[in-house]
């Protein structure tokens, strides 16, 4: 059965990108953890990232996300042969390269998401951000897990990794992963 996931990295203060929408926190991020149960980093070659990304189906973002995937890593597209469903009430812009299947919508969550599934297959349907988009998923009781690696950097400022709290939905650990970069990987189910 198909799952609602959150995966993203979040700095240990909970922002998952900077007041520009910078991420030079996650990816000029450099550290270790030698102990004996720690498992590659989520960035590296064979880290967490491959397996979580092999049950991915499609994703769903809103634009702003969309939009930094677009400037920074367009070429080549790094999710050929996935739905990209994009939550945006503007007109923006779609790569003309194989393998590109963004589809940008308007309307709720509520009212999208059985259509986002269907297209994930028997696979995973990933919020791949932001916060406002993992918001609304959680509103609508549609979110089933939140998977962050919190990186050890502090902003102080930033872009939250929910824009509103969660009320009377717990969430139930299920998983904590030491990587040998310093980061630490939290898997969470959301209790209904």
């Amino acid at each position: 059965m198909s799952r609602t996931q959150y995966y993203c990295a979040a700095t240990l203060d909970g922002y998952i990108a900077d007041a520009d929408d910078g991420i030079e926190w996650l990816t000029g991020y450099e550290g270790s953890f030698e102990g004996e149960d720690a498992e590659a980093g989520p960035l590296v070659e064979g880290g967490s990232y491959e397996g979580f990304y092999a049950d991915v189906g499609a994703l769903v973002s809103g634009s702003v996300t969309y939009e930094w995937v677009l400037e920074h890593y367009a070429d080549p597209w790094p999710y050929a042969g996935k739905p990209w469903w994009v939550l945006s009430s503007r007109e923006l812009a779609v790569p003309a390269a194989e393998g590109v299947d963004v589809r940008v919508e308007r309307g709720s969550v509520s009212d999208l998401h059985e259509r986002m599934i269907e297209s994930a297959g028997n696979r995973n349907l990933w919020i791949i951000g932001g916060g406002n988009v993992a918001s609304q998923f959680a509103d609508a009781g549609l979110l089933d897990e939140v998977l962050v690696t919190v990186v050890p950097a502090v902003l102080g400022e930033g872009k939250p990794l929910f824009d509103r709290g969660l009320p009377g939905r717990p969430l139930q650990l299920t998983a904590v992963t030491p990587h040998s970069n310093g980061m630490v990987a939290l898997s969470y189910r959301v209790v209904r």
